[in-house]
């Protein structure tokens, strides 16, 4: 049925590749994209052992390929999909480089996958040696479909908006053919850059953000500023499990959530200040994520902040807060709207856990404020609050993704 928007199924029949197809790294120089294909391969080998998927990952210069089984196929290309510097993957059925071995295949496949709407044929040949080309691929493949559905239905040719796509791309000895194509996260491979501390508060911003800077290459190490009475067991269980569902896109590099005990300090800031409380308050997170930059070389400090979402957050608060570490504080959602904060929390799969305030509103006094001065916060606060929050991190836990909160550690020493 043309226009109906039908949705071939990815469970190619004889799938037994996919084909993983990268983006940003494509450009870089010949050097830098081989050490990016090769941590792209280690990240890929991870996320499958990660979810029990059998493959083997082999990396070719223009496209790395995943061989597995015809069982596991689907699954292995929605994982290699959620593999950082991935931009689409596809579960694909390989057959020999010659035309009529490729007619018959997309004959075959046609009768098992091709029930109805307008099809087309998309060829592309990177071996120049072979004696046909794209477009033959493209005239005779087309009428191998056409002929073999053609008793069970009248089929329909649209070349520029097609309901199903079939796809074949020619190498020298394999060709590769596939129906479907999963989008992938895209970004670089994760670890191509220097880690980052990325602070978790349980809420919507900061899962993303960590997701967003994990997106251009650098592993997140997350920590979880504990503020006791002013936050709460729940808080602390949504930042963690947070960070869990990170991990389902890092498994080799997501290891553990730093969990810094700051209910004192948030407790003294209440007791002692009222105006530029939450500004101080920031400062003593971000002199935290400092504090455990320097335990993991780690290069800078995320969080989900983003101009005027808060009071806090205003632009010249902004750089109140900053003075407070000499890292770069990298905020990937500084100009989002909060509904596109929210479409991908749930896109990548943390926004359940997120739903619940972060504690910071029982900090918040009365009257904020909007338009912070350095010397003014500094002059208010305590004088040994950036010690304060060193002394904390010496006090940390860690908590393993893969186990319970009960489970936690402490955090490893200097």
């Amino acid at each position: 049925m043309a226009g109906a928007g039908y949705d071939p199924p990815m469970q190619l029949p004889g799938a037994d590749v996919v084909l993983v197809r990268h983006g940003d790294l494509g450009s870089k120089s010949r050097g830098v994209k081989r050490d990016m294909e090769h941590q792209l391969g280690e990240n890929l080998r991870a996320i499958l052992a990660d979810r029990g998927l059998a493959g083997d990952v082999e990396l070719t210069w223009s496209r790395p390929r995943v061989h597995t089984t015809e069982a596991d196929v689907a699954a292995v290309a929605r994982a290699a999909a959620d593999t950082f510097g991935v931009v689409s993957a596809s579960a694909a059925r390989t057959v020999d480089s010659d035309l009529d071995a490729i007619r018959d295949a997309l004959a075959e496949t046609a009768r098992t996958v091709y029930d109805g709407g307008a099809f087309a044929v998309d060829a592309r040949r990177s071996d120049r040696s072979l004696e046909f080309d794209s477009e033959d691929v493209q005239r005779e493949g087309g009428q191998a479909i056409w002929d073999a559905v053609a008793p069970a239905f009248d089929p329909e040719v649209d070349l520029e908006d097609p309901d199903v796509t079939f796809g074949v791309e020619v190498r020298e000895e394999t060709t590769f053919l596939y129906t479907s194509t999963v989008d992938g996260v895209g970004g670089l491979p994760l670890g191509s850059q220097r880690p980052l501390v990325a602070l978790v508060s349980g809420g919507i911003d900061s899962p993303v953000a960590a997701f967003e800077v994990m997106k251009r290459g650098s592993p997140v190490v997350p920590v979880y500023v504990d503020l006791g009475a002013y936050g709460g067991a729940d808080h602390r269980a949504r930042a963690v499990q947070t960070v869990r569902d990170l991990a389902r896109y890092a498994p080799n590099h997501l290891e553990s959530t730093w969990v810094v005990p700051g209910g004192d300090a948030a407790a003294d800031l209440v007791a002692s200040m009222d105006r530029g409380r939450m500004l101080a308050h920031r400062r003593f997170l971000l002199a935290v994520g400092e504090a455990v930059a320097d335990r993991v070389g780690a290069v800078g400090v995320v969080t989900g902040e983003a101009i005027g979402q808060k009071s806090s957050q205003t632009a010249s608060n902004l750089a109140v807060t900053d003075a407070a570490t000499t890292l770069p504080v990298h905020r990937p959602l500084l100009s989002w709207d909060k509904h596109d904060v929210t479409a991908v929390a749930r896109e990548i799969g943390t926004f359940a856990d997120s739903t619940i305030d972060a504690g910071c509103d029982r900090l918040a006094p009365d009257e904020p404020v909007v338009d912070g001065s350095l010397d003014e916060v500094r002059a208010l606060e305590p004088d040994d609050l950036l010690e304060r929050a060193r002394d904390a991190v010496d006090r940390a836990e860690r908590v393993p993704v893969d186990a319970s909160d009960r489970d936690a550690v402490p955090a490893e020493r200097p």
